[in-house]
């Protein structure tokens, strides 16, 4: 409806101008939006009053002639010229409610488009460090990244879903240490234990299992222990991966799943990191000073310059970052999105900086970055701190354990990433409507046991009947879910092109609503067989549409509760 409103719009426009209204160079674009109040139409648009400068007009005048111009359609039952100028539509009921046919015949694939034409998008999120379960933090990111991957799936990308171990560094050296004692038999409270240790329960499961000569396979390797307590090397090989094997589960658990793990090691025994150092060296965009090498990232819009190779050796971990964005570059990905904690916010100026600095045609900008903002977990009003299994944060495992997949996904990514979320158990577990995700999935479920006592009483659903009578969804309530269901194209396309999943949320909220209001004020099941499966229609396209946005969100469409 919003298309054919458009196309009108613009029937209208080239009309002013063969008239001389409007000169032959006005190109506006066309903005039509849904109402939000039923009484001023269904769609309104401004349309004028963008005109009414290039025209010389008053906005009311020339809305005037813009309907006076609109071609002939039988979508359009009437239009109202409102306030200072706005054009009101109301759609024909028997146009507005063609969404059903649409629905019900393209089925999954009602929402999805090929705007992205097949371009490759790499999307980076979670990327937790291999030293210890996935807390909630990492589970909001792999919630948000992998719902921005479905987006662009559906809407025709071709996405390669990616996460970077951090395997290199002092924090990996930390985690050996730690498994070291553990396996000595120290305790977090023994004077000996290393000052920057990892305190974990998990610790201890490392431990008993490297000494036990366990064997462990990660994604891409197999790994035997040594059962040697004073062979750090080769604990931290069997550590890293069992945290690697271990965090997999999570995600698996979670339902989120990566096309490609690339480790940071990689990047120093392939001298991509002195490769990098060498190019930014030879640009010269780099100086010593106080016996450290540092990067002229002023030059490119840093608020100060940065230490690459610090004054005792050994680089900052923003130059391998830079290494590794480098190779997603070369790898053919124009575009690239970073879904990460809002504490690298202080990574996204230094990097493209250094990437600017390499000079080889990256544009500035490159890449994408999506932040979350941090997640307090409540129970009871109280928040939650602390993981037997981790020992000082909240695991993704223990949220999925508490309240399901479902939930957990679902309040993940249902608010804005930049926005800071409050995890309340209580809700995600209760049966009420008060719930989001039980308040959607309840509508789907609705549908189901409409069809299902339609059979009982021996009156299947009709496709035919309902498909030929149409413009008898005719009632308040009925309009409200035929228009909601038209927006739904509308709300994948804008949510994939802004990486907002929480648009998809608030979609699935309010499609609920009309379902629900329209359920209470509309009996379904009457005598009259055309009337019914017509009503059964608008049902199954209402399902349609909600299993179609909670795939989106990675959660599942339940046929009973």
């Amino acid at each position: 409806m919003k298309d054919t409103i458009v196309t009108l719009l613009a029937g209208a426009i080239d009309a002013l101008k063969h008239q001389g209204v409007l000169p032959d160079d006005s190109q506006p674009t066309i903005k039509v939006d849904p109402t939000k109040d039923k009484a001023h139409g269904d769609y309104a648009t401004n349309l004028a009053l963008m005109l009414a400068k290039p025209a010389a007009m008053k906005p009311r005048e020339l809305a005037d002639l813009l309907v006076a111009s609109l071609p002939a359609s039988d979508a359009i039952q009437k239009t109202e010229i409102a306030g200072p100028g706005f054009i009101n539509f109301f759609a024909a009921t028997d146009a507005a409610a063609q969404i059903v046919a649409q629905v019900l015949d393209s089925g999954d694939a009602f929402g999805r488009c090929l705007i992205g034409k097949g371009e490759k998008v790499q999307v980076e999120f979670v990327s937790a460090n291999p030293t210890g379960p996935l807390h909630v933090g990492h589970g909001r990111g792999a919630a948000i990244g992998d719902c921005i991957c479905r987006l662009l799936e559906a809407t025709g990308y071709d996405v390669t879903r990616e996460f970077y171990y951090n395997d290199a560094g002092a924090q990996i050296k930390n985690l050996a240490l730690s498994v070291q004692a553990r396996a000595k038999g120290l305790g977090p409270d023994d004077p000996s234990w290393p000052e920057d240790g990892y305190r974990g329960e998990y610790i201890v499961d490392v431990a008993n299992d490297y000494m036990a000569g366990k064997t462990v396979t990660a994604d891409d390797r197999e790994v035997t222990a040594k059962a040697e307590v004073n062979e750090l090397d080769a604990i931290q090989a069997f550590a890293v991966a069992w945290l690697r094997r271990e965090q997999d589960l999570d995600l698996k658990a979670f339902g989120v799943e990566f096309d490609v793990y690339f480790l940071e090691s990689s990047l120093y025994q392939d001298g991509k990191v002195e490769a990098t150092v060498e190019k930014l060296v030879a640009n010269g965009h780099t100086y010593e000073e106080d016996g450290a090498m540092w990067l002229r990232t002023t030059d490119f819009g840093d608020d100060k310059d940065r230490v690459m190779r610090k004054r005792e050796g050994g680089y900052t971990y923003f130059l391998p970052d830079v290494a590794y964005h480098l190779n997603k570059w070369q790898r053919g990905f124009k575009t690239v999105i970073n879904e990460q904690g809002a504490d690298h916010h202080s990574t996204v100026t230094r990097v493209r900086a250094g990437l600017q600095a390499l000079e080889v045609g990256i544009p500035k900008g490159w890449p994408d970055y999506v932040l979350h903002q941090m997640v307090m977990v409540t129970r009871s009003g109280v928040e939650v701190k602390l993981s037997k299994r981790a020992g000082s944060y909240v695991t993704v495992r223990d949220l999925i354990d508490e309240v399901g997949r479902d939930a957990t996904r679902f309040f993940l990514a249902a608010r804005r990433a930049d926005s800071q979320l409050t995890f309340d158990i209580d809700l995600a577990r209760s049966q009420s409507n008060d719930n989001p995700v039980y308040y959607i999935q309840y509508a789907h479920a609705r549908v189901s046991s409409m069809l299902r006592k339609a059979e009982d009483a021996g009156q299947p659903f009709n496709h035919g009947v309902a498909l030929a009578n149409l413009a008898l969804l005719d009632s308040d309530q009925e309009k409200a879910v035929l228009n909601r269901l038209a927006r739904y194209p509308e709300v994948v396309e804008n949510a994939a092109k802004n990486r907002e999943p929480q648009q998809v949320a608030q979609y699935l909220l309010d499609l609920s609503g009309d379902f629900h209001t329209c359920y209470n004020a509309v009996k379904v099941m009457v005598d009259d067989d055309t009337l019914r499966n017509t009503r059964l229609a608008l049902g199954l396209a209402t399902k349609q549409v909600l299993r179609n946005g909670l795939d989106l969100m990675g959660v599942s469409a339940p046929e009973e509760m």
